[in-house]
């Protein structure tokens, strides 16, 4: 088959190659603003809500995705090009490829191209809700104090310019006030970001920029808008040169930026939307009254997982999480860490086999076919330990438990930010933090303690000696003999509890 550039004029043409969208999509009104249009939103809420869309008489609940950010250029133009279509790709476990276009992404706007027509989109009266996949720091969370940031220099420009606002607080405050002005409804937002609570978190860290920047907002919001918790999953690597060529080679597909994925997906939501909602039930979404045990649950092993597999992983020359993965030392230490101490703080999960969670994790992780980045894991990592990691490490400390695989894990991170694995390979570092994390690991060579002192981070947990003696020897213990020795040796002091 000949190549063909994915768009709304060839769509028909790529029926018999992959599922293609079934439904009208010249009918189908933008009912949900999305900020943050990577892979992760397309291979999950825009799936969803694609798959619901099929039903001809739900016209109301497309998708207006926004692209926040100066550097999401590419992804705004690649679906601009392309209508808002892109092809899904499920890699399968047994290697076989499960693709279908997707069409529920409407509409496409570039927010620092016109920042005034995102905001008027936002307050739309045809929407309904607007969901957010912004990265865990993109919150704006000190971690140190539990509050908001105004110190970022981003906010005070939002603050300063209301108009041409940078961050997504800018942009959802502005549009609130003029759904107010207008005498309109309100809406619901919905994080789909992997943080506990993250409907708390999204309402805390808005309502406290409001305060200072529209405080006479305040009290109309607090009564209509709505902030759901959600907990969400689906593995979804970044999108590499080579996935593009082979679905030009396999199905004749041009897509500038396909999305590919594993075939697990989760999204389980509390039914708080104050404006009405899609039926996602029916596409396989979960509603709960309580979402809070299912995310601890996925945070504390799935993400913090992750993060133990993508940082042990770069030290010792990996690229790829399933090759870490795949270690037999590395899978050991994982599963004693969800084990001996992830596991014992997890409680009311009704109905959820914890052991065979862990299971299907490792086999999720191992998936030789994703080939999810170390790099991408291991990016942000300053936002990612404290949702993922440091809850355990506190809630093991408050009952006299078990932090040395944590501690192992924060050790390594130092070593980490040194800037160069084992071999002497520069490590790709990418976090906003990176500068003071180089900092700190620089101080640790003479005293590790340093690494724990970066306080928007691990907050008081230099203060905790169980803590910061099993960091501080686990760290010389990296040092002086390298993490698979390390970790060799740690899983042969363990009982296997898995």
């Amino acid at each position: 088959m000949k190549n063909l550039k994915l768009n709304n004029q060839n769509l028909t043409r790529f029926e018999g190659e992959v599922a293609i969208p079934k439904y009208n999509r010249d009918n189908v009104k933008a009912g949900i603003v999305h900020v943050g249009i990577g892979g992760f939103h397309r291979s999950h809420e825009a799936l969803y809500t694609d798959q619901l869309l099929h039903n001809e008489s739900i016209k109301d609940w497309g998708i207006c995705g926004v692209a926040l950010l100066d550097f999401d250029t590419k992804i705004y133009n690649a679906l601009k090009e392309q209508d808002g279509l892109y092809t899904l790709v499920v890699k399968e476990l047994d290697g076989s490829l499960t693709k279908r276009i997707i069409g529920s992404i409407v509409e496409v706007l570039y927010a620092p191209e016109n920042p005034m027509k995102v905001i008027e989109k936002m307050a739309s009266p045809e929407v309904k809700i607007i969901s957010l996949t912004i990265t865990e720091g993109g919150y704006n969370y000190d971690e140190a104090t539990g509050e908001f940031n105004f110190e970022n220099p981003l906010i005070k420009h939002d603050i300063e310019h209301k108009e041409t606002p940078k961050t997504i607080f800018g942009y959802l405050t502005q549009a609130l006030k003029l759904r107010k002005e207008r005498g309109l409804k309100g809406c619901t937002i919905q994080s789909c970001d992997n943080i506990q609570g993250n409907g708390h978190m999204t309402e805390k860290m808005l309502l406290s920029y409001v305060k200072f920047a529209e405080p006479e907002l305040v009290s109309w919001i607090e009564k209509n808008v709505s902030f759901p918790n959600a907990m969400v999953d689906r593995i979804t690597p970044a999108t590499s040169a080579v996935d593009i060529s082979n679905l030009k080679e396999t199905s004749g597909i041009d897509d500038a930026w396909p999305v590919v994925c594993e075939p697990f997906k989760q999204w389980v939501i509390e039914d708080d939307f104050i404006a009405g909602r899609p039926t996602w039930e029916n596409v396989g979404a979960q509603f709960v009254e309580n979402v809070e045990p299912y995310e601890k649950m996925k945070l504390q092993l799935l993400n913090a997982g992750h993060s133990v597999l993508g940082i042990l992983g770069a030290l010792m020359g990996y690229d790829t999480i399933d090759e870490a993965a795949n270690n037999p030392s590395i899978n050991a230490f994982l599963r004693a860490y969800m084990g001996r101490e992830v596991a014992p703080i997890l409680n009311n999960l009704k109905g959820v086999d914890l052991e065979s969670y862990e299971v299907s994790l490792l086999q999720r992780f191992g998936n030789i076919y994703i080939k999810d980045q170390i790099d991408r894991i291991c990016s942000e990592s300053s936002a990612k330990f404290p949702i993922f990691i440091l809850p355990t490490v506190n809630a093991q400390l408050k009952s006299n438990g078990n932090v040395e695989h944590a501690a192992f894990v924060t050790a390594a991170w130092a070593v980490y930010s040194l800037g160069k694995d084992e071999k002497g390979k520069a490590l790709n570092i990418k976090d906003a933090m990176k500068s003071v994390l180089n900092e700190k690991a620089i101080a640790s060579k003479v005293a590790p303690i340093e690494f724990l002192k970066i306080e928007s981070i691990f907050g008081k947990l230099k203060d905790s000696k169980p803590f910061s003696e099993a960091f501080t020897c686990a760290y010389k213990d990296i040092v002086k003999n390298g993490v698979e020795k390390c970790i060799l040796e740690i899983n042969t002091n363990r009982v296997n509890f898995i």
